[in-house]
């Protein structure tokens, strides 16, 4: 009989099994509500997908404001002045050359 343990440690060691069962049932309490819920997770990715899809547009749209800023200084600015430059310049180069 010496080695079955008493009433009282029999008790003693239940309720320290209790507790510790508490102690995970918390444990797994609050890991629970870290979780985040599928549906929100699945309407976050939703959203951060559409935002990234209308980055992308704004992106190509501002390229092509660039190129056709780009197109329009070469024909309104460039071209002209050549254009004014080049027959001076020919006319130039004869007269020194006589």
């Amino acid at each position: 009989m010496a080695d079955e343990p008493t009433l009282g440690e029999v008790v003693r060691r239940f309720e320290d099994r209790v507790t510790d069962i508490r102690e995970d049932i918390q444990q797994l309490g609050h890991r629970l509500d870290e979780k985040v819920d599928q549906r929100i997770y699945d309407l976050r990715h939703e959203a951060l997908s559409a935002r990234v899809s209308t980055l992308e547009t704004l992106r190509e749209k501002e390229s092509e404001k660039l190129v056709a800023t780009r197109r329009w200084l070469i024909g309104a600015v460039v071209v002209p002045l050549i254009g004014i430059l080049l027959p001076v310049i020919i006319i130039l180069a004869r007269g020194a050359g006589s």
